[in-house]
């Protein structure tokens, strides 16, 4: 299947999708209370974007929703795929650390916010913890797995060619295994975007995650389903940037022989 032709049945997928929600609406099929439709969410958005929720301007939940996210998805990054490579390399250290992460990883990390309160407060810190954690463990699994999957032909193949451990890592792991490695923070960005409305639990004022919470319990649906549409977008708009930049870095992915 051509880019062209399955761009167009995305296109069309979602149009009729919209379409049919519309009807839905304006036809009164479905309370507007439980569905509003698309022309009301759009008539919110304008809204919102003109006055704001709760005094704080729409831009700025964006605005603070993706910086908490990001921040912490860089840390977990930064420290979860060198301690991830660590653990595939050495068996001992993975032996050791793997229970925990095997622990942690599948724990739903709204679980943690009693302790995280107790332990960092209400503020910021707080909720970074939560965003990291859930990012970090998705990350430190993904590149532990894709240093097992390298294939020991090559590693033996470079060592009878004098290559040493340094030489093996740069030129044989690495190469090997940054295209699981991108999977892997694809995955985690998702795995923390969605620890966000989590994080935005514990005290918050501003934030998309807190915009949806605070307008649920007002039964303002048409204020929910305006924020989880700027959810949706924004973390597709975040793991399309992600599948760009492993197609630029990482042009050999799916080509190996």
């Amino acid at each position: 299947m051509t880019i062209w032709r399955r761009s167009a049945i995305s296109i069309l997928s979602v149009v009729s999708v919209l379409a049919l929600w519309q009807l839905a609406g304006t036809l009164r099929w479905v309370d507007p209370l439980l569905l509003p439709a698309p022309s009301e969410v759009l008539q919110t958005a304008v809204f919102l974007a003109a006055n704001g929720y709760q005094q704080v301007p729409l831009w700025q939940h964006i605005f603070v929703s993706v910086a908490r996210a990001l921040a912490a998805f860089f840390v977990a990054v930064l420290v979860g795929i060198p301690l991830g490579l660590l653990m595939g390399l050495n068996a001992s250290l993975d032996a050791a650390l793997d229970p925990f992460i095997q622990f942690l990883r599948p724990l739903p990390k709204i679980a943690l916010i009693p302790l995280t309160v107790v332990w960092f407060g209400i503020g910021e810190t707080s909720k970074f913890f939560l965003i990291f954690i859930a990012c970090f463990l998705s990350v430190v699994v993904g590149a532990s797995a894709a240093v097992l999957n390298v294939q020991r032909d090559r590693i033996r193949a470079a060592k009878l060619l004098g290559a040493d451990r340094w030489q093996i890592f740069r030129f044989v792991i690495i190469p090997h295994t940054l295209p699981e490695l991108f999977t892997s923070v694809r995955l985690s960005i998702g795995i923390g975007w969605t620890a966000l409305i989590a994080a935005e639990l514990v005290a918050a004022t501003a934030g998309l995650g807190w915009m949806v919470l605070n307008a649920g319990n007002y039964l303002r649906t048409d204020i929910v389903i305006l924020g989880i549409l700027l959810l949706g977008i924004i973390g597709y708009a975040l793991d399309l940037m992600l599948v760009l930049a492993q197609k630029h870095f990482v042009p050999w992915a799916g080509k190996d022989a």
